[in-house]
C-alpha cells in the first residue's frame, strides 16, 4: 500500500485524502494547527460563534459527492438553498436583492434600478454559456497539459474561444451590458471571489456570477465549519490519520523524486507528498534549496483582509445571510488595494451573519457579524492606528445607511487582519487566494496541481489551479487523486 503525506487539512488537503483513502491509500494528514479547516475554521467569543473563512457555498454535489464516499450513516450535514442570494446596499440608501429565481431578479432590479429586466436575463444567459464552455478544461481538468487542450472540452473551447470574452476587462464588459452603474457594481464584485481587480482581470471571470445566480447558493444547517467536520469525520471512517500540531519542517527527496517530510526531528517516508499550503509560503518554507518557479515570482497577489468578528446585543430584520455595503467609488477602492496598497477611506463592507440560517451561533435577540473588508496584502503597513482608523470607517459607513451607532452593541469582538491571516494560515502576505487574475494569462500562470520537476510532489488547494473558493478546491484534489490513480495504474 502506497502511502501518501498531505499537509494542510484545508478544504483541498481533506478532500484529497478522502478520494486517495477511498482508493486504498495510506493517507496520513499533518495540520500546524489544533484543529483541521485551514482558512474555513470557527471562532468562539463567548456565547458567539463565528465561521471565520469561506461563507458562500456553491455547488454542494462537490461536497455530497465526497461524502458519499463513507457510505451511509457517516453524518447529518445538511444544507438550504437560500431564496435571496445577497442584500446590496448602496450609499445613496438604495437597496436590492439578489433574488435567487433570475427571473425575480430581473425583475427586482427593473423595479429598484430602473435596468431593463432582458439585459439581466441576457447577461446570465451569457455567463452560463462561457461556464458550460469552459469548466471542463479549466475547472475540473489539469490546465496547461497537452491531454488537456487535445480532450473534447479542450477542442470545444478552442472553436469558442471568442465566447470567453478574454481580451476585455470584467468592469469592460459589465458596463456594456447594463445601463445602471449600480448593477455593474454589483457584477463587478464578482472579480473579489478570487481576490483580482475586475477593472484588469478578463471578463471571462464574469462566469462566476453564474454559479450564484443560475445554479444556486447554499449554506449549511450548522454553519460553514460543519463541512470541515463532515469531510473529517468521513476521512477517519475511510482510514486517513490525522496529525493536529504537527508542522511540517521540510520536504525530503531522493534521486526518484520526493521521499517523505520532515516533522520536528521526525521523518516520514512517503510515496507521495501533497501540499495544500499557501504555494509560494511552501517553496519559501519547506523547499529549502529548490528552485522556486518562476510564474510565482511574476503574478501579482490577490488581496487580503480585515475582518471584524463582532458579537451584537440586538438583532436586524433587516439584514439577510449575506450582505454588501459599497463603496462610493469602487474604481478608487481598487487602485487602492492594488496600486496604492492602502486601505481606501470609505471600503466596501461585507457583513455576513450566520445565525439567520443556523439560529445556534448567537444568544436569543443577538446576532453574530463576520463584517469584512477587502484590503492589500501586509507589506508591513498595518499598524494599530491604522487598523482602529478602518474599524472607524466601518462603523461610520454601517450607521450611516442603517441609521444608529452600532458601536453602542457591540458586546463581543476579535479582529482579523492581513498579518494574523499570513501568521496563522501561511499565506504569504495574508493574500487569502494565493495570486490574482488580474492578468489575461493567468490561468496558464497559475501554479499547476502536479510538480513538472519533482516526482511524486502535487498542489491543492487555493492558491493553485483552478483557483480559491470550496468548489475550486474540491476540483484540485479531485485533479490531483485523478493524477495519482493514473500513475498508480501506469
Amino acid at each position: 500500500m502506497k502511502k501518501t503525506v498531505v499537509i494542510g487539512s484545508g478544504i483541498g488537503g481533506l478532500a484529497v485524502a478522502i478520494r486517495l483513502s477511498a482508493a486504498g491509500h495510506a493517507v496520513e494528514v499533518y495540520e500546524q494547527s489544533s484543529k483541521p479547516g485551514g482558512k474555513l475554521n470557527r471562532l468562539q467569543l463567548g456565547d458567539f460563534r463565528f465561521d471565520t473563512g469561506p461563507s458562500l457555498f456553491t455547488l454542494p454535489n462537490l461536497i455530497d459527492d465526497l461524502l458519499a464516499l463513507g457510505g451511509q450513516g457517516v453524518t447529518d450535514f445538511d444544507y438550504v438553498k437560500l431564496s435571496n442570494i445577497c442584500k446590496y446596499h448602496y450609499p445613496d440608501g438604495t437597496e436590492l436583492n439578489a433574488r435567487a429565481d433570475a427571473d425575480a431578479f430581473a425583475r427586482e432590479a427593473n423595479r429598484v434600478l430602473n435596468e431593463p429586466a432582458g439585459n439581466i436575463l441576457r447577461y446570465l444567459h451569457k455567463v452560463a454559456e462561457m461556464y458550460k464552455l469552459s469548466a471542463g478544461m479549466f475547472v475540473f481538468k489539469p490546465f496547461a497539459r497537452w491531454e488537456t487542450f487535445n480532450s473534447p472540452e479542450g477542442r470545444g473551447v478552442a472553436l469558442k474561444l471568442h465566447k470567453l470574452d478574454m481580451l476585455r476587462s470584467m468592469h469592460g464588459r459589465n458596463k456594456r451590458s447594463f445601463q445602471s452603474s449600480k448593477l455593474v457594481q454589483l457584477f463587478d464584485r464578482y472579480g473579489t471571489y478570487n481576490g483580482s481587480n475586475p477593472y484588469v482581470a478578463p471578463a471571462t471571470l464574469n462566469m462566476i456570477a453564474h454559479l450564484e445566480h443560475n445554479v444556486g447558493a447554499y449554506f449549511p444547517v450548522k454553519g460553514m465549519y460543519s463541512i470541515v467536520e463532515s469531510l473529517v469525520e468521513v476521512a477517519r471512517k475511510l482510514g486517513t490519520v490525522f496529525h493536529f500540531n504537527s508542522k511540517v519542517d521540510a520536504v525530503l527527496f531522493n534521486k526518484n523524486g520526493v521521499s517523505g517530510v520532515q516533522v520536528g526531528a521526525e521523518t516520514i517516508e512517503a510515496h507521495h507528498v501533497i501540499s495544500d499550503v499557501d504555494v509560494s509560503a511552501f517553496y519559501k518554507n519547506l523547499m529549502p534549496g529548490k528552485r522556486v518557479p518562476f510564474r510565482l515570482k511574476m503574478m501579482e497577489k490577490s488581496t487580503s483582509a480585515i475582518i471584524f468578528y463582532w458579537g451584537i446585543d440586538r438583532t436586524f430584520p433587516s439584514l439577510e445571510l449575506h450582505n454588501i455595503f459599497f463603496a462610493d467609488n469602487y474604481a478608487e477602492e481598487f487602485r487602492h488595494l492594488f496600486i496604492v496598497k492602502k486601505m481606501y477611506a470609505d471600503p466596501t463592507v461585507y457583513v455576513f451573519v450566520s445565525n439567520k440560517v443556523t439560529g445556534t451561533d448567537a444568544p436569543k435577540g443577538s446576532e453574530n457579524w463576520f463584517v469584512m473588508v477587502n484590503a492589500p496584502v501586509n507589506e508591513g503597513q498595518y499598524s494599530a492606528e491604522v487598523i482602529e482608523k478602518v474599524k472607524a470607517n466601518v462603523i461610520r459607513k454601517l450607521n450611516g445607511i442603517l441609521h444608529l451607532d452600532i458601536s453602542a452593541h457591540i458586546v463581543a469582538e476579535k479582529i482579523g487582519t492581513p498579518v494574523t491571516i499570513e501568521a496563522e494560515t501561511a499565506s504569504d502576505g495574508g493574500a487569502i487566494y494565493g495570486n490574482s487574475s488580474n492578468s489575461r494569462l493567468s490561468a496558464f500562470l497559475r501554479h499547476q496541481n502536479r510538480s513538472s520537476t519533482h516526482r511524486g510532489l502535487y498542489f491543492v488547494g487555493g492558491s493553485v489551479h483552478p483557483g480559491g473558493g470550496i468548489p475550486l478546491c474540491v476540483a484540485s484534489a479531485n485533479i490531483v487523486a485523478e493524477d495519482i490513480k493514473n500513475e498508480t495504474n501506469s
